[in-house]
């Protein structure tokens, strides 16, 4: 069975083609490669396009006779959603609606969409049940969810089948080194502190040291990125079953503040990780933390990286490593 994996190339993109391929299906990766990398796509065919070119995307859609589309592509930065809010629009809307014109017009009913916890806006409690009221306090947030309420007019007027999963902080790195995380630029906290410690990067900025929090520090929910991947291997499933018009939050449960990444990065690496202060950011809110109750009772998934530490570790592997092949070719 072939699953087209759009934004394929990208980070979680790809390790989700990985899961893919391990479990026996195709990933057919449709990427064009203004963030992913060509050398992430590792486990099938590569179509290089935009969705903006719904011509080609029936085509592909045609060509490799896809039966279930994975959607990742989109713009991801909630800070730059607040300074271009068109840009999301364009990338994350009607380029969604773009994809789903293609798969309606040539008959490919089963969709699994990437969505967010920026949907909630700042939620009302925690852990964030995934019925939440969803208030949207960026534009980044207010596109995931757009494309949430379309899918769900679209399964009432044409049976289309849909999953959305929202995902909560995604961190870490495949454990066997094949993948890892590589934004330009990296607007993460994992990777920014792993690369101030290692020297990468002058210092790490912290944004927001006086939330109502225990230390100041804004919380989140760190989820492996090789869960998640796991994660829509189960709902491609769930889809197949002939199950669908679902919504799953994806965390493990527990937060950690960005004062509790930098100390666990700095007592893996033995290094400081120099620390610049800087005002909050507009659109984020001060916690952020899954109850993924229902992602475990309907899907049957279970973070198998729960731990900070194992999250962190698995990403300064992946970095270090990257880090001294370069020094090699250097």
């Amino acid at each position: 069975m072939r699953v087209l994996v759009t934004g394929g190339a990208g980070y979680i993109g790809s390790h989700t083609a990985k899961v893919l391929a391990g479990a026996g299906y195709v990933p057919v990766v449709f990427d064009n490669l203004s963030s992913g990398h060509r050398w992430a796509v590792q486990w099938g065919p590569l179509v290089e396009g935009d969705l903006a070119d719904v011509g080609l995307i029936r085509r592909t859609l045609v060509q490799y006779n896809i039966e279930a589309v994975i959607h990742f592509a989109a713009s991801a930065y909630v800070g730059e959603s607040m300074a271009v809010p068109e840009k999301y629009f364009r990338n994350n809307v009607i380029n969604t609606l773009n994809l789903l014109e293609a798969m309606l017009a040539v008959g490919v009913g089963n969709f699994i969409f990437s969505s967010s916890c920026a949907t909630f806006g700042i939620p009302g409690r925690t852990p964030v049940p995934d019925d939440h009221p969803q208030r949207p306090v960026n534009p980044y947030g207010e596109s995931k969810l757009f494309i949430e309420q379309v899918l769900g007019w679209y399964g009432k007027a044409h049976g289309f089948k849909s999953v959305a999963l929202r995902y909560f902080n995604a961190a870490g790195a495949d454990p066997e080194g094949n993948l890892g995380e590589d934004h330009s630029p990296e607007t993460h906290l994992v990777p920014l502190a792993i690369g101030a410690a290692l020297g990468r990067f002058p210092y790490l900025e912290v944004y927001g040291t006086d939330y109502d929090t225990p230390d100041g520090t804004a919380i989140r929910d760190y989820v492996h990125v090789m869960d998640l991947a796991e994660a829509h291997v189960l709902a491609l499933r769930h889809l197949l079953d002939g199950c669908s018009d679902s919504a799953f939050n994806l965390g493990v449960g527990r937060g950690y503040s960005v004062r509790e990444v930098v100390a666990a990065v700095a007592n893996l690496v033995h290094a400081r990780v120099p620390v610049r202060e800087r005002p909050r950011r507009p659109g984020d809110p001060p916690v952020l933390v899954a109850e993924s109750t229902r992602a475990t009772e309907v899907l049957g998934w279970r973070p198998r990286y729960p731990q900070l530490d194992t999250i962190v570790a698995s990403a300064l592997s992946w970095h270090a490593a990257r880090r001294a092949r370069h020094a090699v070719v250097g």
